[in-house]
Order: structure tokens, then C-alpha cells, then sequence
């Protein structure tokens, strides 16, 4: 098999099998890894199948007061999380990971150690949540 019939097939994954473009992303990748790595032989020609198209998601954003109304629903330490998802833009994971010297309350900032990508970065704390932080961090003292 060459590239036409590679195209053929990849065209086939887009057209008739009506798979997602990842999926076909995925079989031109193993493909092209079995032809290079496995058989050693180049492809003769550039490979250029219909391309299948991504979806169009549009996100569900929720109305500021749909937002209060789940912040209010909740309390404790829960809602303190919550706002500071909502708030501040972290990750679950950034927010359960989340160390008090990371926080600088002079200059209302965050900074997320190891995000996603393993990356650090710097975010805004907004004034409606330092009191109730401060007054977890104080509870956790004693």
C-alpha cells in the first residue's frame, strides 16, 4: 500500500465511517508510525485525505445570578473553594493544591504552582475573599 491508498482510507474514516477528527488524526499518526518506525519504507507522496471536521461546542456559562444562587447554596470551607474557583480562575486541582505562601494578600495575587502543563502562573485574588482566607488560614492555626 502506498499514499493513495492511505488517503483512501483515511477519506474512508471522514466520509462513511463518520468517525471524529481525532480519531482520525490518530489513525493517520499510527499509520505514518508503522510505515516509518515498524517497516522502515517513506511514503512516496505527501498523504492528503478529506479531512473529517471538528465539532462546535459552545460552552455553558452560567448568569451571575445562577452563580450566586450555587455559591449561596453552599458553605464552609465548600463555598470558600468554590469562590475560589469561580473567582480567582483555578483548576480543581490548583485550588485543592494551593499553599497559604502562595497567597500574597498585599498585592491580591495567587500564584499556581504546577498547573496544567506543570507551568506556574499568576492570578488576581479578588478583595471579596481575602477576609473569609484569612479567617480559614486563622482557623487552621489553632
Amino acid at each position: 500500500m502506498g499514499a493513495t491508498e492511505i488517503e483512501a482510507f483515511l477519506s474512508h474514516l471522514a466520509q462513511d465511517a463518520n468517525v471524529s477528527a481525532s480519531t482520525q488524526n490518530q489513525a493517520f499518526n499510527a499509520l505514518l508510525f508503522l510505515y516509518r518506525n515498524v517497516l522502515h519504507v517513506e511514503l512516496d507522496a505527501p498523504i492528503h485525505a478529506l479531512r473529517a471536521k471538528r465539532g462546535q461546542h459552545l460552552p455553558t456559562v452560567l448568569s451571575k445570578h445562577e452563580v450566586s444562587q450555587v455559591l449561596g447554596g453552599m458553605q464552609g470551607l465548600h463555598q470558600l473553594m468554590a469562590r475560589l474557583l469561580y473567582g480567582c480562575g483555578l483548576r480543581l486541582m490548583e485550588c485543592l493544591r494551593l499553599r497559604v505562601k502562595d497567597i500574597d494578600f498585599e498585592q491580591s495575587q495567587i500564584t499556581v504552582r504546577e498547573g496544567k502543563g506543570e507551568k506556574d502562573r499568576l492570578t488576581i485574588l479578588p478583595v471579596s475573599l481575602v477576609e473569609p482566607l484569612k479567617a480559614q488560614i486563622a482557623f487552621v492555626q489553632q
